[in-house]
């Protein structure tokens, strides 16, 4: 009997891995054993299986129930315990002391480094560089796996249009493509091509879905969209990390269409399940399910139990929905048992990848080697490739050694702050700051705060500064904003420089002095105000461990930054969501027709003005644009040519073009490539990104870059929901960012 259980099993097998695109297929042998414990589990047992629990960081000791959980078998996994000795004592009673001895998957919040911290995910996304994104996921899985931890919440790939948004910070920015490219490293990094090696993480995509596209830009918010929206612009980097093995998902709080994502059928049963073949498990954010009971959508939290084991998650994160009324929901037959095998299934597979049945405990010789040199020096790397010079008037910027430098800003030296949101395992010791590096190098450089902290209003530090800024050559000002102003639940609804930096900036201005404005923040920062006061405006994000130093190099020309914007930059909140790959509207916002609100008549007759979509105040461009990025040296693009005027569906179309670095310093450029499909069976896009390369260039160099499309590049999902690409005509820019370019056209001909 049990070979031809075993048989039958793996002919379905074979036949799910030949229809399954991810990088982890089904295990026969995994799924034989998977079957066996099924068969021996109790129903309590495999409740057990779909709950993740928690144990609070201050508690002395461990509770005696949790322990007598695990050792009914009640739990599936833990998140955030971070005491070693609780870690191995829940797994030795889970594996020496529960009825079928199923080990347990410890979870943390590994987001953008553990000990070493990189820079916030929207400033790796900065780097436009897939290998910098992966290292970081390595590492930071490398150093988590010391604590047992073998799974986290990330990547976080919710496409983010709103700055105001705090968890924009967390975002891989507002482009689909950039965040597919991104979305698979990140997984690559965290799980390798072994997730049984126990120095890899079991990833986890979230937050599935649309969960940046919140209103207002307020977090937990309400999603409103169309489902080829939803399907063209979000989803693409879900399937990208689903492509790439991600082990698992996690639902989002928010509700998309009426429907909450954790209760959502069509979204996790049909999409997910259906569509992208995803065979890992599904787990609720904290309390979602049961928040399902406060959007109207569930009466209580026995129906919103139901709501969700209907919907196929399998495992809920925190509230008790599942542990307190599945069993009753199964008796009553409002879910079935097979439903719950179904979880307990996914569940115990991600275990089995892991090789948690085989190597259950943690290896205490195992290090971590926190801090180490390579650590850090990947960290420094990743800062430098992910900060954005915006602004470099006069080529101020490098410094030479001889200037005098005037040090001063609320987040010169925060180390806490510098690393950013999510950084729950940083420590604030090892945070290399701008004002550790400028010591360290023993440079002609005085300091003052000015500001004690970010939000600070207080004018007692104003004096200090001024006296130091009159005495130097350049001011440097680290400003911007704390850590926790951005980051879940932080949204702002004015992202102007909070505190009274500003007011200190104008300020320092009157000194005469040049300004180099370092911003350290978890979002774009508008600087309308005072953009006219600063010579340099230099993007740090919050750059993480190695910031100081980072910044420090490219400040003095050691290195040169190399970040180009992964989200547009708004002059004011009130022109937010922005994104660049808009629609044009009936009539397109145009120079030539805006009107500013300045340019009004008194007493103006009534009319439409400009005729065109735009703000009167504001206008209808960015501060800054997607892909934007200055470098030490300057670009020239030229002799544009593409292989042919017409191609037919799944041909190839060579897109060619010449850089030249036409500046006096060696640096790289970050060649971009966007189209625009003129004309569809709904409407498309203005532009949109589809390739992009890195090309390092000395001075006076040139190089021939190519690029190949096909009609596949060009397929959407149109009003049928049928994804396909169009017969027409195309635009096609190559160029150093979403605005500038050179241009051909291009058709596609039946």
């Amino acid at each position: 009997m049990k070979k031809i259980i075993f048989l039958l099993v793996l002919i379905i097998t074979l036949i799910s891995c030949k229809e399954n695109k991810t990088s982890f297929v089904k295990d026969a042998t995994h799924e034989v054993k998977i079957e066996a414990l099924l068969s021996k589990m109790t129903l309590e047992e495999k409740i057990g299986q779909t709950n993740l629990r928690g144990v609070s960081s201050r508690a002395k000791s461990l509770p005696s129930n949790i322990k007598e959980s695990v050792r009914k078998g009640n739990v599936g996994a833990f998140l955030n315990i971070m005491n070693l000795e609780y870690v191995d004592e829940l797994q030795r009673i889970a594996v020496e002391e529960s009825p079928n001895g199923i080990p347990l998957i410890f979870g943390r919040d590994v987001i953008h480094g553990f000990k070493t911290m990189f820079p916030i995910p929207l400033g790796l996304a900065a780097t436009w560089d897939a290998q910098i994104v992966e290292k970081s996921s390595e590492i930071a899985a490398f150093e988590a796996s010391a604590y047992g931890i073998r799974w986290t919440f990330a990547p976080m790939l919710d496409i983010a249009r709103d700055s105001r948004w705090g968890r924009i910070a967390e975002s891989p920015g507002e482009d689909p493509y950039l965040a597919t490219i991104l979305g698979a490293a990140y997984v690559k990094g965290f799980q390798g091509d072994d997730l049984s090696n126990p120095y890899r993480i079991a990833a986890s995509a979230k937050h599935y879905i649309a969960y940046g596209a919140a209103i207002g830009g307020r977090d937990y918010n309400t999603v409103n969209m169309s489902e080829p929206l939803l399907r063209n612009v979000y989803l693409p980097p879900f399937k990208s990390a689903i492509d790439a093995g991600s082990a698992t998902v996690m639902s989002s709080f928010n509700e998309i269409n009426g429907i909450p994502a954790t209760g959502n059928q069509f979204l996790l049963k049909d999409v997910l399940r259906g569509e992208l073949k995803f065979d890992g498990f599904v787990v609720s954010d904290w309390d979602s399910v049961i928040e399902m009971v406060a959007h109207g959508y569930a009466s209580d939290e026995k129906h919103a139990g139901e709501l969700a084991a209907k919907a196929g998650l399998d495992m809920e994160m925190t509230s008790t929905a599942y542990e307190d009324h599945l069993k009753k929901l199964i008796e009553e037959k409002k879910v079935t048992i097979e439903e719950l095998n179904d979880f307990v299934r996914n569940i115990l597979r991600v275990k089995f990848r892991l090789g948690l049945f085989e190597n259950p405990y943690r290896n205490k010789e195992h290090t971590g080697k926190f801090y180490s040199k390579n650590h850090l020096k990947e960290a420094k790397k990743a800062a430098i490739e992910s900060t954005v010079l915006l602004k470099n008037k006069n080529s101020i910027l490098p410094l030479s050694e001889k200037t005098k430098v005037a040090i001063i800003g609320p987040l010169a030296n925060a180390p806490h702050e510098q690393l950013g949101t999510w950084a729950f395992d940083g420590e604030k010791e090892h945070t290399n700051t701008p004002l550790h590096a400028y010591k360290k190098a023993n440079t002609n450089f005085t300091f003052a705060k000015g500001l004690d902290y970010s939000r600070d209003k207080s004018k007692k530090g104003f004096k200090e500064a001024i006296e130091v800024a009159k005495k130097s050559d350049v001011i440097l000002f680290f400003g911007g904003e704390e850590a926790i102003l951005s980051g879940e639940a932080h949204s702002r609804a004015n992202i102007d420089l909070p505190g009274a930096q500003e007011e200190l900036i104008k300020v320092l201005a009157k000194t005469g002095k040049p300004i180099v404005l370092v911003i350290m923040a978890g979002r774009p920062i508008t600087i309308t105000n005072i953009i006219d006061k600063i010579d340099v405006v230099l993007m740090g994000w919050h750059p993480g461990t190695m910031g100081g130093e980072a910044l420090y190099e490219i400040i003095n020309g050691i290195s040169s930054p190399e970040g180009r914007l992964p989200v547009s930059w708004p002059k004011t909140a009130g022109q937010l969501p922005y994104f660049y790959n808009h629609k044009n509207t009936g009539r397109p916002a145009d120079s030539s027709n805006f009107v500013h609100i300045d340019k009004i008549p008194i007493a103006a007759w009534q009319s439409s003005l400009g005729n065109d979509s735009h703000y009167l105040d504001a206008g209808f461009t960015p501060h800054f644009p997607f892909g934007y990025g200055l470098t030490y040296t300057t670009f020239s693009y030229s002799n544009i040519s593409i292989s042919k005027e017409s191609i037919k569906f799944n041909e190839d179309l060579n897109v060619k073009v010449n850089v030249t670095n036409t500046g006096k310093k060696a640096g790289k450029e970050t060649v971009q490539l966007y189209i625009q499909d003129v004309v569809g069976s709904i409407t498309r896009p203005v532009k949109e990104l589809k390739r992009f390369q890195h090309v390092f260039l000395k001075s006076g160099e040139s190089k021939e870059i190519t690029f190949k499309i096909s009609s596949k590049d060009l397929e959407f999902v149109n009003h049928k929901l049928i994804k396909t690409a169009e017969a027409g005509k195309f635009n096609l820019w190559v160029g150093p960012n979403s605005v500038e370019g050179l241009k051909e056209t291009f058709f596609i001909k039946n």
